[in-house]
């Protein structure tokens, strides 16, 4: 027989228990981003910045207004020790955080930084942990014993969960639960291979936050499937307190949620406080030029294409509102709109064009123009330059 008063005291007990938890949960400080271009980015194959370099991307992060940066590994040597220890002495307004793998030489490293954050991280999946050559009481050792080491010589220490998206769901809690249990201010739980979908991600973050709603969680989000922008968006609206980002997405593989992208969705949809979007173009362009990876012309927010159109129904449009086909107005991250000429083009761009050069073209005109530009766009499959423009014009007029 089932003792409904013990059942509904359990009942009552559960209730009193997500109230607390809510409380506790309205109570978090605001959500920020964490750029990892230095860290992270430079992981990418074949990508290796100069201290000069660095100092620049870190003088540029802080004036989009960057929350924290994870800013090297420690472990990586004496050079990166001693960039890292300048970064940190430089006086920049963003947060220093170091990335370490979950050994005392690690820390000490770090120590020689100078910097006051470490996250120290763990494999935390299966096929991670086999291929480490490690296991789940390694990390019930070793744990307790690097949380005491650190924050004896750490302001803040974060936890990281590596490959999180891919560990057995109980075995994480138990993590996260030991993580918290030893001081860790932070938890990041870590799509290493961007396996995650905005729904699953969604699941991940309302479960842990709920579950801890003291705890700051950070995600760390890969691209391999393409979504790491939207899983990045997705983990803030469902209790995720920062996220990881690199400047055009760079990283490993396809790389990491980018920086410019999640930023301005962010800006879009209220979450968290308002950045500087002026300078994303220019910070954009200096990684690209730093790191040797080039913008690719459609690249959201930042690419040459973002803001430039073609086709004449969008053009006649936007020439009444700049916001009937674009989402925001280019200038707001360093961009302009741009109208340029092709086969999908139409009149009313054309007679834009040749106005702003104090000729008037009349209806006939402009039907015989756009019928020359579009047969040379399609043979060239090329746009039409303001010098053939002008050419087709005075072949057209007898000038």
């Amino acid at each position: 027989m089932i003792d409904r008063q013990k059942l509904c005291a359990l009942a009552a007990q559960r209730f009193i228990f997500n109230l607390i938890n809510l409380k506790f949960f309205a109570m978090k400080k605001d959500i920020y981003i964490i750029d990892t271009t230095l860290r992270d980015g430079e992981q990418a194959p074949g990508v290796s910045f100069s201290l000069e370099e660095k100092l620049e991307i870190a003088c540029l992060l802080d004036e989009v207004g960057v929350d924290e940066a994870e800013i090297g590994t420690p472990a990586m040597g004496t050079r990166e020790v001693q960039d890292m220890r300048t970064i940190v002495n430089s006086g920049f307004s963003f947060r220093c955080l170091a990335w370490c793998r979950a050994l005392t030489t690690d820390l000490d490293r770090a120590i020689e930084t100078g910097i006051d954050r470490v996250s120290i991280s763990f494999p935390v999946s299966d096929i991670q942990l086999k291929a480490m050559g490690r296991d789940r009481e390694w990390i019930f050792t070793e744990l307790p014993k690097l949380m005491n080491y650190a924050l004896d010589h750490f302001n803040y220490v974060a936890i990281g969960a590596q490959d999180a998206c891919r560990a057995d769901g109980y075995f994480l809690d138990e993590f996260v639960a030991l993580a918290q249990k030893y001081g860790a201010r932070r938890v990041r739980l870590a799509d290493t291979v961007g396996g995650h979908t905005p729904v699953l991600t969604s699941e991940l973050f309302r479960k842990f936050s709920e579950a801890y709603p003291e705890l700051d969680l950070e995600f760390h989000p890969h691209n391999d499937l393409g979504m790491a922008t939207a899983n990045a968006i997705t983990a803030f609206q469902s209790g995720a307190t920062s996220v990881d980002v690199t400047v055009n997405g760079l990283g490993e593989r396809a790389g990491n949620a980018a920086l410019e992208e999640v930023i301005v969705a962010m800006n879009q949809h209220n979450l968290g406080k308002k950045y500087n979007l002026s300078g994303l173009s220019e910070l954009s362009h200096r990684v690209a030029e730093f790191s040797g990876r080039s913008i690719w012309t459609s690249k959201p927010i930042v690419g040459d294409a973002a803001f430039t159109h073609e086709s004449g129904v969008h053009v006649r449009s936007l020439m009444k509102d700049p916001l009937s086909y674009q989402l925001f107005d280019g200038s707001t991250v360093g961009k302009e709109t741009s109208f340029v000429f092709g086969k999908h083009s139409g009149s009313s761009s054309l007679m834009d064009f040749f106005r702003k050069k104090g000729i008037s073209l009349n209806a006939v005109q402009a039907t015989s123009m756009m019928m020359a530009v579009k047969e040379m766009a399609a043979q060239s499959k090329q746009l039409v330059n303001s010098g053939d423009l002008l050419s087709i014009y005075q072949q057209l007029s007898g000038s």
